[in-house]
């Protein structure tokens, strides 16, 4: 087992990262609990709500399975309530604990029920999809979509503890493998040239789910992801960064109707428009816009977007939390590992949009 250990404001947490923890998930069960809600969905259940319900029972309490419909379009406020609705029926306190297994959609509307709900409860990430376990498990950000724009509605709740089970991924289909290498290599080119270098090198074994190099990848995007929201849990500079490529791919996402494309898909190809974008503003050499379009390809994820209209572009891009006074900061790269925040002409935009859009849209 690998432990990253995360410092916050809002909570200090540890990340274990290993073969078979899902069967030793009672070790992060808080003393004081009182009750346990196992939050998932039915197609992790099939695989794994068992196991996980078992290991949480060893703790000596109560469990109670919710399962909440799958998929991004079920990332709302109707959903939410569903989730509220049992908590309370079964009468859920202030000392109950949240357990979201299952990938990024239900670990952040667990987060954010937890959040909320009497004011604050705690919850326990145990992420099973691989962008799930790199990303958005790490550093308490929570939110529901809303038809006018993706995580517009949420809070910062860190979790009491994120518990990634390798062995989860040899169930994995490959689409999802390649959606959370995009944020893997995301790293690499905003905070650590080396580990991009390193992906480019492992890609074919990080495809392949290779055990050595995918807990690598797994535990130095974790460190990576810690050391940011450490020194800035709520995203007012520095944690802004991590959302290169999401400007473009929110918008892909909102655009062609949430699921269509998975998030990491969507990142991917946003990422590569960043670049695009970088080397028109922000000096990104051309040769690096080569190598990040290649890695996103060699990942398996799409490398040309979605022809949305100009127009249909920029009106989504301007729904985006970077957003200030009207004008969208995007992140840009002034080469591999060295990433800022800065606005761009629409003039540019246009151009970056121009060269990486093409129809039809990738399904």
């Amino acid at each position: 087992m690998q432990e990253v250990a995360v410092d916050t404001p809002g909570g200090q947490y540890p990340i274990r990262i290993g073969r078979g923890r899902l069967a030793r998930l009672a070790e992060a069960v808080p003393a004081d609990v009182t009750r346990i809600a196992l939050v998932t969905n039915p197609t992790v259940a099939a695989l794994y709500g068992d196991t996980a319900e078992r290991a949480l029972r060893e703790s000596g309490r109560e469990v109670l399975r919710i399962e909440l419909p799958d998929g991004e379009h079920h990332k709302d406020w109707q959903t939410l309530n569903t989730l509220f609705d049992a908590l309370l029926e079964h009468r859920f306190d202030r000392k109950c604990l949240l357990v979201a297994l299952g990938g990024g959609v239900i670990g952040d509307m667990v987060g954010f029920a937890a959040a909320v709900y009497m004011r604050g409860v705690r919850f326990l990430q145990v992420p099973t999809t691989l962008l799930a376990q790199v990303d958005s498990s790490v550093g308490g950000k929570t939110a529901v979509n809303h038809p006018l724009g993706k995580n517009m509605i949420g809070a910062f709740h860190q979790p009491v503890a994120v518990e990634i089970d390798t062995d989860v991924l040899a169930t994995l289909p490959a689409r999802e493998v390649s959606a959370g290498l995009a944020e893997v290599i995301k790293y690499g080119m905003i905070l650590d040239a080396e580990f991009f270098a390193w992906c480019e090198a492992q890609a074919a074994d990080l495809r392949a789910l290779a055990p050595a190099a995918i807990t690598h990848a797994i535990a130095r995007s974790c460190e990576l992801k810690a050391q940011v929201v450490g020194r800035d849990e709520r995203e007012s500079g520095e944690r802004a960064l991590l959302n290169f490529g999401h400007t473009f791919g929110h918008a892909i996402e909102s655009g062609l109707g949430y699921g269509v494309w998975l998030h990491g898909e969507a990142v991917g190809c946003g990422m590569i428009q960043a670049a695009e974008l970088s080397s028109r503003v922000a000096g990104l050499p051309r040769e690096d816009v080569t190598r990040i379009r290649a890695l996103v390809e060699a990942i398996g994820c799409p490398v040309q977007a979605p022809d949305l209209g100009a127009e249909r572009w920029l009106d989504l891009m301007q729904v985006d939390k970077k957003a200030e006074g009207g004008k969208v900061r995007f992140v840009l790269l002034s080469a591999i590992g060295a990433s800022h925040t800065a606005p761009a002409a629409e003039a540019a935009v246009r151009e970056a949009l121009a060269v990486t859009t093409a129809a039809p849209a990738h399904a």
